[in-house]
């Protein structure tokens, strides 16, 4: 493709050819190749400017970057003769530059796709998997980027971040489209929206499901309103905007939304509305009965539990709906929807709950612990660490949460990274100190899941909080392999299941 092509109406700078045949682009200069376009993108670290050079002698005939030319030559070492026949492509947002140009190198592939954005604190993933279900039960061929997994059409790729770089998206997106796909649901993060890597997304649906205080420090966010307003972002690029009218930020999100507007929730005038809200319990399993109202009319069950499940069912049903999914169909999908490490029931035992969650802060903590404790169990028993080389005041505010809410304790590991795991603890325990919360403290996590079922009582819920989906724990910047359910599998292996309450398992049977 000629470069004039990708940089038209872009407000850039160009110097040298505009109508080099770009073979290739990337943004990593270890995968320049001969013609290709590298764009050299300023980094929390590392700068990619630093790396032109290179890219330059492994073939690059472009360079997109926010250095200007003379910059480039002084600080880097350059000459008129090194950097013979490259074009340089100043602009002032590196980041917005690559998006754009690259939906144009991959042929705007989202402008053929029927794509589904979703942000929010809460509820992305579990949303994101009912859509793709009830889509692909109506004969949507679809795909889906997010928190745990991509998946082209082909296979599931594990996640790396919940939303990728522009650069990867796009080639995604391409590669959804040679696989057949007419559709992709994706999770877009506020780390997404602010550094552009949904830019040149055509966005069908943008979905809001609530918002609460997260990802605000170091390399994140500078404060609670750069958060919610990189949130919003989404919907200046959707064409129509679905929000969660119970939410009290739902008002300023919706402000001055260039998007069409519908509406989920509790409320009385809501596009799609929940009422008669049910709690449901059997056997070691929690779901919500609910009446769906509003455009639609129906009974509903959806087998996770919480008021919050209700409201990620209401989301999902409004863009499947509006997809031209059937209403049977919607309400078939809402009965066996399962996603992994979101409120993820590990059914062993009749008598007692066993659920491995993602929750991995003290809102979210807190929203699960209350929604739990509707079901009126015994104990809830609450097993988390926290990770490490994170903000402190997260350990403590996780761990008063859970001495608040929950009825006991058990204090672990999470991924400690480069940190002490004890000194992780310590810091949990300084925020259950202040509560009457009873708790323990186990350092290894398996060891900490043994002792919550080997302990169980009839009528405890017990959650795994914090790891959800992941299948690792990192410790000294190593990733080791640990998967809370091969973890529960090896316990049940290594003990006597006959001294288990109510044991009768379902799981790995």
């Amino acid at each position: 493709m000629r470069l004039s092509e990708l940089t038209d109406s872009l407000k850039v700078s160009i110097q040298g050819n505009p109508e080099h045949d770009i073979k290739a682009i990337t943004n990593d200069s270890r995968k320049v190749t001969e013609g290709s376009l590298y764009f050299a993108i300023p980094g929390a670290k590392v700068d990619g400017a630093t790396f032109i050079p290179g890219a330059i002698r492994d073939g690059a005939k472009a360079v997109v970057t926010e250095w200007q030319e003379d910059r480039i030559m002084s600080e880097l070492g350059l000459t008129e003769e090194s950097a013979e026949g490259v074009t340089f492509i100043h602009t002032d947002n590196a980041r917005l530059a690559m998006g754009i140009m690259s939906s144009r190198f991959y042929g705007n592939p989202s402008e053929k796709l029927t794509v589904i954005g979703i942000t929010g604190t809460k509820g992305k993933t579990t949303t994101s998997y009912m859509i793709r279900d009830m889509l692909e039960k109506a004969g949507h061929k679809t795909g889906l980027v997010g928190t745990i997994e991509i998946f082209d059409g082909k296979s599931a790729i594990p996640a790396q971040n919940t939303t990728p770089e522009s650069i990867e998206l796009h080639r995604i997106f391409s590669e959804m489209l040679d696989n057949g796909l007419d559709s992709v649901v994706m999770e877009v993060s506020s780390q997404g929206l602010k550094l552009n890597r949904v830019a040149g997304v055509c966005f069908d649906y943008g979905i809001f499901t609530n918002l609460s205080p997260d990802h605000i420090g170091p390399d994140e966010h500078d404060s609670y309103e750069e958060y919610r307003d990189c949130k919003k972002l989404l919907f200046s690029m959707a064409r129509t905007g679905i929000f969660n009218v119970d939410d009290p930020e739902t008002a300023y999100m919706m402000k001055d939304a260039s998007c069409d507007v519908v509406t989920f929730g509790e409320t009385e005038d809501a596009t799609y509305r929940a009422s008669d809200i049910r709690i449901y319990s059997e056997k070691g399993t929690l779901g919500m009965e609910f009446t769906l109202g509003g455009k639609l009319s129906a009974d509903a069950f959806v087998d996770l539990p919480g008021d919050f499940s209700v409201h990620n069912a209401l989301a999902a049903v409004a863009v499947a709906d509006m997809m031209g999914v059937p209403l049977e169909k919607i309400c078939e999908i809402l009965k066996v929807i399962k996603v992994r490490g979101r409120v993820e029931m590990i059914p062993i035992s009749d008598e007692f709950t066993l659920m491995i969650d993602y929750a991995h802060n003290d809102m979210s903590l807190k929203s699960l612990l209350l929604a739990i404790r509707k079901y009126k169990p015994k104990r809830i028993v609450t097993l988390f660490g926290c990770g490490g080389n994170r903000s402190r005041d997260r350990r403590y505010g996780m761990g008063e949460v859970s001495g608040r809410y929950s009825d006991f304790t058990i204090i672990t590991s999470d991924n400690p990274r480069r940190e002490n795991p004890q000194d992780i603890i310590d810091d949990i325990k300084v925020g259950i100190g202040r509560t009457d919360g009873k708790y323990t403290e186990i350092i290894d996590r398996k060891e900490a899941i043994r002792y919550a079922i080997m302990n169980a009582e009839k009528g405890d819920i017990i959650i795994l909080a914090g790891k959800g989906h992941e299948d690792y724990q990192e410790i000294n910047g190593v990733k080791h392999h640990m998967d809370e359910r091969d973890l529960i599998r090896e316990i049940l292996e290594e003990e006597d299941v006959t001294k288990i309450c109510g044991y009768n398992n379902r799981y790995f049977a």
